[in-house]
């Protein structure tokens, strides 16, 4: 079963805030994504799309526009844990 995502917020410097259901609280660094995969570079070329993350309605991926999203296994499984 995919992890369902409670809130995404974005933060300085390509970073997701990201809190799970289960109350997994991580942050993904989004940099390692925009340097590996050549869609994701809209994220940096495009003034303003990273703040513009938004949940999907099965609260599965986060995404920012049709061709950049993330699922939320991924972001569960190589985010950092949030220190409380």
């Amino acid at each position: 079963m995919l992890p369902r995502i409670k809130e995404v917020k974005p933060l300085p410097n390509f970073i997701l805030s990201v809190i799970f259901d289960d109350g997994k609280a991580v942050i993904y660094d989004v940099m390692d994504d925009i340097k590996q995969i050549e869609s994701y570079q809209d994220l940096i070329a495009i003034h303003g799309l990273f703040n513009q993350v938004q949940l999907d309605k099965s609260r599965t991926c986060v995404f920012w526009n049709d061709r950049i999203d993330l699922p939320s296994d991924t972001i569960y499984e190589y985010g950092r844990l949030q220190e409380a």
